[in-house]
């Protein structure tokens, strides 16, 4: 497995997820594997923050925030801005 993905990956669901500048995006439902080579390619987002996704997404659906977004794991996960990511253009793949 992947050196950057924690051993134990049923420990990211339930985790909150945080922008580097301090903005809770979200909450972790579930994970994007690909089993193929045993690596975690996105995490599903949920409890999102309204006023970063609002205009964007269905409440009901959640995004998927790309796995290569992410900073660092701990008690929370840091991940890149997700505003600034949007904006650029990734937009299409953060969007579940």
């Amino acid at each position: 497995m992947n050196q950057d993905v924690p051993q134990e990956i049923t420990s990211l669901v339930g985790r909150e997820v945080y922008s580097n500048n301090g903005v809770f995006v979200g909450q972790v439902e579930d994970l994007r594997l690909d089993l193929d080579n045993e690596t975690v390619t996105g995490l599903a987002l949920t409890e999102l923050n309204g006023s970063l996704f609002d205009a964007r997404v269905d409440e009901a659906r959640g995004v998927i925030v790309p796995y290569r977004w992410v900073r660092a794991v701990g008690d929370v996960i840091l991940i890149n801005d997700v505003i600034e990511r949007l904006k650029d253009g990734d937009e299409e793949e953060a969007v579940a």
